[in-house]
């Protein structure tokens, strides 16, 4: 198989999945929902077309099971209910785990029978809302057709110079790809059989859009002969002839009939429009899809991200998709007709021009290539003599082309956060049931973006969030409503940028963090004593929930108890350069901030210098700098004042543990108090430079206060700061919990007394 094609499939099939489970979301919420319908089908259909051309036979037959309840729904024969969801999902769910392992392996040996056969049986056995034999119902259906209206809808009888017509119903036994088996029995039909109409048109049979047949009308030809040369083709399983010779009779008196005066002409040309708009339903329907094709790729998602799921798997708001009378739906068909090609035309061509895959091989390259420009860039810098205006000119020359190249560079890598977000839905969805919770999912800013590398990392850590927000912090409906709250919850996804940052976060109404319960679980694992503790304002006795091993509830479930997901929470974004905070009130809900850069690679430190040494401080951690005697002494500690708040001193000279004499003078680095409040001093600032950043591996990777390293142009390596993680004395710890603002002195004199 070719490798280029094999990963386009496996991608294409990843996105279809995605956005597949998340318009079904969109249907559970409000069944009445037409655009996500519409996507379904779409989508559910190029699954099972794909995996059949692939030759992966098992995900395709579990594609067209799920296609096949649906379209009960679709048709009103079954009602949206959380027990046909769940199939539809556990069908979806069995889909992705064969595509992984044909990711892993090259094919899949998965039998997805047991699967398969409860979704049928869905099928079968819920057709009593309907009609509980579907071959019976598409026999009555049938049977209630009037093949002569049905004639004239499709043949055109005035452009038709002949004398007998026969409808032939021909049914297949079609395979996993129905296009391809239509395709090669519409080629082999004899020439002699003049096909002069078909139900629905030959595009959408071709295109495998019809049950288990369709309608052909035949000229010239009597039912005996057409029923005889149509049997014995490609796949047919049964053919039913009739004569509707009828029809064409009747199109020649409509045609004399238009020759009669006005009254009579306008009444017909109403008739002709009422047959036009029934002449080719499916090929309406079909430029209707195509025209909102975009658009409902894109609302899907949309539509995905302010789901409410429940207990009874359907609640959710649907007064949106109100009735029309049919003046709207006529002016509606009326424009589709009229602009419907014209859109399908220019969605096309604005989606072929906004994006291009690139290969992440080739993207990383291309980066690395960058990363060492960037270095050699503030070599050759360095190394030119000031005096050498014509090489400085060049030399700046040089820097806008790297700096161009290494911004476009940066731009390919970043990845809008809704591919990370469109997964979460679902799983919000799915834990809500498992838990006979009702919670009502939001997600907000979506198109924000990051780094690639960031962006693969931060989904683990994301989804127990997530997880932990379900679990822990919204309560049973029950208990809501004794509490006064609505009975179902709210989950807040959201991410938002700040200068070179991305804050996440995600918030819920439910029952917060009890303090008390995470001092008694620090106290039990060892963690901390109760004295200290009991110092400890609730904001930083929350920090303990991100302790390994730490969990408050005693119940060990499939989704928490084992203390592990919050570790990895804490873990993977300080491993990223970023932060994680949470904030909580006490049956009010909690809100987790995880911070992070927009990019890893390549940033803008400043240079700080202690003794003969230098270190790099990332700029965007930076709020202010400033000479030393701005340092106060507050609660016995060391700090910095700013805006009636403090910022406790850390002396890198003592966090770094660099053993030499203090100096008089030195410089103060403010840190955003968005990142850390504290405050950095050093021996002096010398300067602010681009590097590339190397995180630290092995046995240095937990060493605290450093974050990495950078080489800078004449060679040597600087490390770089992590501010998160310097450490903090313990008498700047205490003033900041005791700190009260009318404590402040009035002036610095009085500060140094």
């Amino acid at each position: 198989m070719d490798e280029e094609l094999y990963q386009a499939f496996i991608t294409e099939s990843e996105e279809s999945i995605t956005q597949l489970n998340n318009s079904l979301l969109s249907l559970e919420s409000n069944p009445d929902d037409t655009e996500a319908i519409d996507d379904i089908f779409r989508q559910a259909h190029t699954l099972k077309g794909n995996f059949g051309a692939m030759g992966f036979d098992n995900a395709a037959t579990v594609a067209h099971a799920v296609e096949d309840l649906l379209d009960e729904i679709r048709h009103e024969r079954l009602d949206v209910t959380a027990e046909r969801m769940d199939l539809v999902f556990d069908g979806m769910d069995l889909i992705v785990d064969i595509l992984h392992d044909i990711e892993e392996n090259g094919e899949s040996t998965i039998d997805p029978s047991d699967t398969v056969e409860e979704i049928r049986a869905a099928v079968e056995d819920g057709g009593d809302a309907g009609n509980s034999n579907p071959a019976a119902s598409d026999e009555a259906d049938r049977e209630s057709v009037d093949l002569g209206s049905l004639a004239a809808d499709c043949v055109d009888a005035d452009a038709l110079d002949a004398t007998t017509l026969t409808h032939a119903h021909v049914e297949l036994d079609a395979g996993q790809m129905k296009g391809v088996d239509a395709g090669i029995f519409l080629s082999s039909i004899p020439e002699d059989l003049d096909v002069v109409g078909a139900n629905p048109t030959r595009d959408a049979i071709e295109d495998g859009e019809f049950g288990d047949g369709f309608d052909l009308f035949v000229a010239e030809r009597d039912a005996a002969v057409v029923e005889s040369e149509l049997d014995g083709l490609w796949k047919v399983s049964a053919v039913e002839t009739t004569d509707v010779s009828d029809a064409l009779a009747a199109g020649d008196a409509t045609a004399t009939a238009s020759d009669v005066p006005a009254a009579d002409s306008d009444a017909d040309a109403e008739g002709d429009a009422s047959a036009s708009d029934e002449t080719e339903p499916s090929a309406a329907a079909d430029a209707d899809a195509d025209a909102d094709a975009d658009a409902a790729g894109d609302t899907g998602a949309d539509a995905a991200t302010d789901e409410q799921v429940g207990d009874d798997g359907s609640e959710g708001d649907a007064d949106g998709a109100e009735s029309t009378d049919g003046d709207g739906e006529d002016n509606a068909n009326d424009a589709d007709e009229g602009d419907g090609a014209e859109q399908k035309k220019e969605a096309r061509s604005i989606s072929a021009v906004k994006s291009v895959r690139v290969d992440v091989d080739q993207l990383d390259e291309l980066h690395e290539l960058v990363e060492q420009l960037v270095t050699s860039r503030i070599k050759l810098r360095n190394a030119i003599d000031v005096g050498q205006t014509t090489a400085l000119d060049t030399l700046d020359e040089l820097d806008k082309i790297s700096s161009n190249l290494q911004n476009t560079v940066m731009d390919m890598r970043l990845i809008p956060l809704k591919k990370v977000f469109d997964k979460f839905p679902r799983l919000v969805r799915d834990l809500a049931r498992e838990q006979d919770k009702r919670v009502s999912f939001k997600v907000e800013g979506a198109d924000i973006e990051l780094d690639r590398t960031i962006l693969d990392e931060i989904s683990d850590p994301l989804m127990h969030v997530l997880r932990n927000a379900v679990d822990h912090g919204i309560e049973d409906p029950d208990v809501r409503e004794a509490n006064g709250k609505s009975r179902t919850g709210t989950i807040r996804l959201s991410a938002r940028r700040q200068h070179d940052t991305v804050i996440v976060t995600v918030e819920d109404d439910g029952s917060g963090i009890d303090a008390d319960a995470v001092r008694e679980k620090a106290i039990d694992k060892g963690v901390a004593t109760r004295e200290e503790l009991d110092q400890m304002p609730d904001s930083e006795v929350y920090d303990y929930i991100f302790h390994p091993g730490f969990s408050t509830n005693d119940e060990i479930t499939d989704v928490s108890g084992r203390g592990v997901g919050m570790d990895v929470v804490k873990t993977t974004v300080e491993s990223l350069d970023g932060s994680v905070s949470v904030e909580s009130e006490p049956g009010e809900g909690s809100t987790f901030n995880i911070r992070l850069p927009v990019s890893v690679a390549i940033i803008k430190v400043l240079f700080v210098q202690v003794e003969d040494r230098e270190f790099g401080v990332p700029i965007k951690y930076i709020d202010e700098i400033s000479r030393r005697d701005r340092v106060q002494t507050v609660n016995g500690a060391e700090v910095i004042v700013h805006e009636e708040t403090i910022f406790p001193l850390i002396r890198l000279r003592e966090a770094l543990e660099i053993d030499s004499p203090e100096p008089d003078d030195g410089m103060v680095v403010r840190i955003r108090p968005d990142d850390r409040q504290v405050a950095l001093h050093c021996d002096g600032v010398t300067k602010q430079e681009e590097v590339v950043v190397t995180p630290l591996q092995g046995p240095l990777s937990g060493v605290g206060g450093l974050s990495g390293t950078a080489v800078i142009g004449d060679g040597n390596v600087i490390p770089i700061l992590d501010v998160s993680t310097l450490q903090l004395p313990a008498d700047g710890e205490q003033a900041m919990r005791e700190f009260d603002p009318s404590q402040l002195p009035d002036t610095a004199e009085e500060a140094a007394d």
